[in-house]
């Protein structure tokens, strides 16, 4: 049986997004990944663009808030979010809490944009490699 791990941030545009993508992508046979937020906003589009530049396709995703998961049993809890504002959630086996930054907080030109982005987005990637991928 799959473990399942929930990704917590905001605003569920970003970071939470490409996390939920990614380890569907490289670890669907072991994991089953889900994202939600505290807040949830609109899909980021550099993230998207991001995540399409290492063939993983998350335009389809669709925001959710953290309440459509209340009656769902997790494996992990994984909030993303910065600054030690961490939503709660008591069905969850265990909580891991890894910051990562909010690319809708990032500035500059488009290009500058997508830099950032795909910084944050391989920072996740490699997180999730080190921590899903050898168990």
């Amino acid at each position: 049986m799959k473990k399942k791990v929930l990704f917590v941030c905001t605003h569920n545009a970003g970071r939470s997004q490409m996390a939920e993508g990614y380890l569907n992508a490289r670890y669907g046979d072991r994991y089953r990944g889900f994202s939600a937020g505290t807040a949830p906003g609109t899909l980021n589009p550099p993230a998207v663009r991001a995540m399409a530049e290492i063939g993983i396709d998350i335009s389809g995703h669709r925001v959710k808030d953290l309440a459509e998961f209340d009656e769902q049993e997790m494996d992990y809890l994984v909030a993303v979010c910065e600054g030690g504002i961490c939503p709660f959630f008591p069905r969850a086996k265990e909580e891991i809490h890894r910051e990562f930054p909010d690319p809708s907080t990032l500035t500059g030109t488009e290009e500058e944009i997508m830099a950032g982005v795909r910084r944050i987005r391989d920072e996740i990637t490699a997180w999730i490699d080190e921590m899903f991928g050898g168990t």
